[in-house]
């Protein structure tokens, strides 16, 4: 499925390890580079800055390629546009898979192409559809998990995350009120189970080239989780979707199992998070944490704005100066100390990568020595008393 070259790959992520090694002081910077040049590895692009350019210049190639194929159907006009995103999708299709066989990957052309052909894969089915939503959102998800599976993009399976929400809410509207009541419930349920089989995923994941996507789906599933049942923003659904008014002194059904998992799940976060010492799950808690704050602050307004900052600002603090106190002596574990390497699994090519840079060696190459071993004419000795 994959289209890529899995040497090359394999290249790139030992490129990377070897990266990570001199960023941690373990490897030369001559070592790098000899790293770097023995081993081939896929057109990508790491600065953002300059991915960002090569994605503006492919999103220019693409509308080129549209436009002219535009010229040859403005005759048929209403026949043409009823076909013409399916057209552009296919030049995205087709552009994407030219340029993977070039060697492009998460380069920033290859992003223009890809994301377009699902932009117009969307439009099309629109088009089609008359702005049926349901169908739309399932034709992305397809489309954009086929990008991910194939491509390695990363985007797609954020594409994929997003298109297959908005599939189960547009479902959840097909049952009218009473899909739009329990949409919270089937909304968490399903993070859930998404997050628990995407976990179970990378945890039996033999080859690590997917191990991204996955984890951006994973951490996904947890935003997802948090949001669905969180107090403010199934209060904000209900009126919007139900036509649910809450006047003083009323609330919305179950409103004390939302304010409760509004400030539960986050905690929860929190020392999940310590105790698998995950660094993407701690932000979301504290980004979690923060939200549910302010979905307080946003019905009830306790104390003046000026005074909560303040009082906030004394708290945080103290919890930052006690906790670096507490824990900048520490060698392992949760540790202030910063880390000398990005990746926890980083030293497991250490030893690989060390010894071919220093003895000049190929990954997988067998050198022959020019001295030739044997005979033993002296028991015990291994020689035969000449060379």
């Amino acid at each position: 499925m994959i289209v890529y070259n899995k040497q090359l790959l394999d290249n790139e992520a030992l490129t990377d390890e070897a990266d990570a090694l001199f960023q941690g002081g373990f490897i030369s910077k001559d070592q790098k580079k000899f790293i770097e040049k023995e081993l081939p590895v896929l057109k990508s692009q790491s600065n953002i800055l300059v991915r960002i350019g090569f994605f503006l210049l492919g999103c220019l190639l693409y509308l080129s390629v549209c436009g002219a194929i535009s010229l040859f159907g403005l005759s048929a006009e209403n026949t043409f546009f009823q076909i013409c995103c399916y057209i552009f999708a296919t030049v995205g299709f087709v552009g994407a898979e030219l340029l993977a066989n070039q060697n492009f990957h998460n380069h920033g052309l290859d992003d223009a192409f890809i994301l377009n052909a699902l932009l117009c894969l969307g439009a099309a089915i629109g088009i089609t559809t008359e702005g049926y939503e349901m169908v739309i959102a399932f034709f992305v998800t397809i489309g954009a998990l086929f990008m991910f599976l194939r491509y390695l993009h990363v985007l797609s399976m954020l594409m994929f995350c997003l298109s297959a929400t908005a599939f189960l809410f547009y479902g959840m509207f097909e049952f009218g009120d009473i899909g739009k009541a329990i949409l919270p419930f089937i909304a968490m349920i399903f993070a859930a189970v998404f997050y628990f089989l995407t976990k179970k995923r990378m945890n039996r994941l033999n080859e690590s080239y997917y191990y991204n996507g996955l984890l951006l789906a994973n951490s996904f599933c947890l935003v997802l989780f948090y949001l669905s049942c969180n107090y403010l923003v199934v209060r904000e659904l209900s009126a919007e979707l139900l036509g649910v008014e809450v006047k003083p002194g009323t609330d919305i059904p179950f409103a004390y199992f939302f304010y409760a998992f509004t400030f539960i799940v986050p905690i929860v976060y929190l020392g999940q998070a310590i105790k698998t010492k995950d660094r993407i799950m701690l932000w979301l808690s504290f980004l979690a944490i923060a939200f549910s704050i302010y979905t307080i602050r946003f019905y009830h307004s306790v104390l003046p704005i000026e005074v909560a900052l303040t009082l906030g600002g004394i708290i945080l603090f103290a919890i930052a100066y006690f906790s670096i106190k507490k824990l900048k002596e520490k060698e392992s574990g949760l540790t202030f100390k910063p880390d000398r390497i990005n990746h926890s699994d980083s030293l497991l090519n250490a030893e690989a990568l060390v010894v071919a840079s220093t003895f000049g060696m190929k990954p997988g190459v067998k050198t022959d020595s020019p001295m030739e071993f044997g005979g033993g004419g002296f028991s015990g000795g291994g020689s035969e008393g000449s060379f």
